[in-house]
């Protein structure tokens, strides 16, 4: 079943407190579309720049994830970035009048609230997975953090936390469905040791901190001064250490929630990845820094993958043979350049020239030499894109494409008779209004000898 892009179907704001700046600030979420993906715009900045929601851009782990591109900051986007992937929304804008994202109750709840209100709307194009097919682990010795994504044909999360003090102890938590995000794990709490908290505080680096966003931990024997001391920072009548050894700030949701908000910070710290990931997330001790090294690492391999040629048995059944080509194409030899189509979807499609040297274009390119033109290449990876776009109308006998632009063409390696050449092409968006624009490359073996941006127009063909 073809999983489609989602992005919202309206507008929605949220406002509330910054809990480093302290400062107020206003986070409106816009519908985007596909592809997308997740992008905070500053508009409280001249020309009001934009931070896509990627691994590189991150800045800072240390008190949260902190983003910068071009000179713009946004700080604390874990919540915010979760809340997006939990409810499946691929593609948001999502502007911001300050630098620090609100921390409301230190979860994700009233952001799932707002963008629930504002609903989810499926767009036309595909949603691509990058599909785990080898265990991936990242390991930071000095905090003892491990990260680990095994395949998996869903999204799952397990996450174990253990900081090596009694009060907190050891605790697991999972999330086998991403459906459950909202109910499970959304409305989880950020969590504080409170000698975490004493620093924060000696240091003015929680101004927006109020003990009604965070769960704090004791883990060590306080007097009363430091109670009354804590009661009246932070506004309370009275602070004091129950029996769990949390304050008496907040009561648990969960007896777990620490290891669940933990999940939620991974979740929404992978959302850097830029692409949903389908595969098993085994986090121990994880963190805002494992957390972006491991994204920066799927992101690599991601990169390394789409540099690989497309895995294709060319021994297979096409999914359309050269007689169904016919019917489908105008074209007719000599300028008939593809031979099979061994797969299309709704977004992408992987055509087969097989080059021999009866070409009627090696005559003269070059009789000594011969070389498979670049322009004849290019046609031949068109004409592939073609059946693409044709395959998504009834009578695709009736119509013909057209060529309105080339672009990023990169010619690597020629083409000589005896090379099987496969061409790959995946849209760059979706078809509207019969404009189809996608970016193709093209291998012989493990090599890419062509790559492209395509534009074409679908045309009926008068009769």
């Amino acid at each position: 079943m073809v999983e489609k892009q989602t992005t919202l179907k309206s507008e929605v704001e949220v406002e509330g407190i910054g809990l480093h700046t302290g400062v107020n600030v206003k986070i409106r979420f816009k519908p985007a579309p596909a592809n997308h993906g997740y992008v905070f715009k500053r508009t409280d900045i001249e020309n009001q720049p934009e931070i896509p929601a990627l691994a590189e851009y991150v800045i800072d782990t240390s008190r949260g994830t902190t983003l910068s591109h071009k000179g713009a900051v946004v700080a604390t986007v874990e919540h915010v970035l979760a809340s997006l992937v939990g409810l499946g929304i691929d593609n948001a804008l999502i502007e911001m009048n300050q630098e620090e994202t609100p921390i409301l109750d230190g979860s994700s709840r009233f952001y799932v609230e707002a963008l629930l209100r504002a609903g989810v709307k499926e767009l036309d194009a595909e949603r691509v997975y990058f599909e785990v097919d080898e265990v991936i682990s990242f390991k930071d010795e000095a905090r003892q953090t491990e990260m680990t994504i095994i395949p998996d044909d869903t999204r799952r999360y397990n996450v174990m936390i253990d900081y090596n003090t009694k009060v907190l102890g050891t605790q697991n938590a999972e999330l086998n469905k991403l459906d459950d995000f909202k109910t499970e794990i959304a409305n989880c709490r950020t969590f504080v040791f409170l000698h975490e908290l004493e620093y924060l505080l000696d240091h003015n680096l929680i101004k927006g901190g109020d003990l009604s966003n965070a769960i704090v931990f004791v883990n060590k024997v306080i007097g009363q001064e430091e109670l009354d001391r804590l009661a009246k920072l932070f506004n309370k009548p009275k602070v004091e250490v129950l029996q769990r050894g949390i304050l008496n700030n907040v009561e648990l949701y969960w007896n777990n929630e620490p290891a669940r908000h933990k999940l939620l910070d991974v979740i929404g710290d992978m959302a850097l990845i830029g692409q949903p990931v389908r595969g098993r997330v085994i986090a121990l001790r994880p963190g805002h820094s494992a957390n972006v090294n491991f994204s920066k690492l799927i992101r690599k391999k991601i990169k390394q993958r789409e540099n690989q040629a497309p895995k294709v048995d060319l021994n297979a059944k096409p999914q359309f043979d050269i007689q169904a080509i016919k019917r489908m194409l105008p074209h007719r030899p000599p300028f008939l350049l593809v031979d099979k189509v061994m797969q299309v979807t709704a977004d992408s499609v992987i055509g087969v020239k097989n080059v021999t040297m009866n070409e009627t274009f090696f005559e003269g390119h070059f009789p000594d030499e011969p070389v498979m033109p670049a322009v004849l290449q290019i046609e031949a990876m068109a004409q592939s894109g073609g059946i693409l776009a044709l395959s998504q109308v009834p009578d695709p006998e009736n119509y013909s494409t057209y060529f309105l632009k080339i672009d990023n063409v990169r010619l690597r390696q020629k083409v000589v008779p005896g090379d099987t050449i496969i061409f790959d092409l995946k849209l760059l968006s979706p078809i509207r209004r019969g404009l189809c624009h996608m970016a193709g490359k093209a291998w012989v073996g493990d090599t890419i000898v062509m790559e492209a941006e395509m534009l074409a127009q679908i045309a009926k063909t008068k009769n």
